[in-house]
């Protein structure tokens, strides 16, 4: 589990394909700070467990669910990446509960620069858009976000300063994706409503 506050930005070091999965070495050395072999650690939001590790770096393979899901089958060498080590049970939570199993990606339709902050502007797949609701939780390359804005097809998330300087999202352009994750209370209250009907939820 995260909570989706990012604790530095990696650099992707290499990306070796092995038929419909791939290695990843990421660059990051307070992920591996205190990272041991099977920890997880979170790559642009998804969930990933190092196989390998040096003083400043770790390895992790993903496999072709996470590939095809999220926006890692693009990555290149010296991209810079968001990561997060997993939350400790008493920590503090900065963000919301954030699980690393990415829903799809959403692409960036506009930006539109504040004062002292930027309201980006994605698109909203439909078989996720009844999942996110304005003042929710959004998690977007692994970085919790309050949901600021929301139509049948889009979401808006405002990003202050900190946000903009210590992520990516500070980097974005317009057509660029990123990986998604709906709130996964939300996603819980779906799975109960479909399952037993709102009268069961309601016993």
């Amino acid at each position: 589990m995260f909570t989706g506050i990012i604790e530095e930005r990696g650099e992707v070091v290499r990306w070796e394909p092995d038929g419909d999965a791939a290695r990843l070495t990421v660059r990051g050395p307070i992920a591996v700070s205190d990272a041991s072999h099977g920890d997880s650690i979170s790559v642009n939001g998804v969930c990933l467990t190092v196989v390998d590790q040096g003083d400043d770096w770790f390895t992790a393979d993903v496999m072709a669910e996470s590939i095809t899901r999220s926006t890692l089958g693009a990555v290149r060498p010296g991209q810079r990446v968001n990561l997060e080590r997993a939350a400790r049970v008493g920590d503090r939570l900065g963000g919301h509960i954030v699980q690393g199993h990415v829903d799809g990606t959403a692409e960036l339709l506009s930006i539109a620069p504040g004062a002292a902050w930027r309201v980006l502007r994605f698109s909203l797949p439909a078989e996720h858009a009844h999942l996110v609701a304005q003042k929710g939780s959004i998690t977007l390359d692994g970085v919790s976000l309050t949901v600021s804005g929301v139509g049948d097809d889009w979401l808006e998330v405002s990003l202050i300063p900190e946000t903009l300087v210590a992520t990516s999202l500070g980097d974005l352009v317009v057509g660029e994706r990123v990986n998604l994750e709906t709130d996964v209370l939300a996603r819980q209250v779906e799975r109960l409503v479909a399952v037993r009907g709102l009268e069961g939820v309601a016993r």
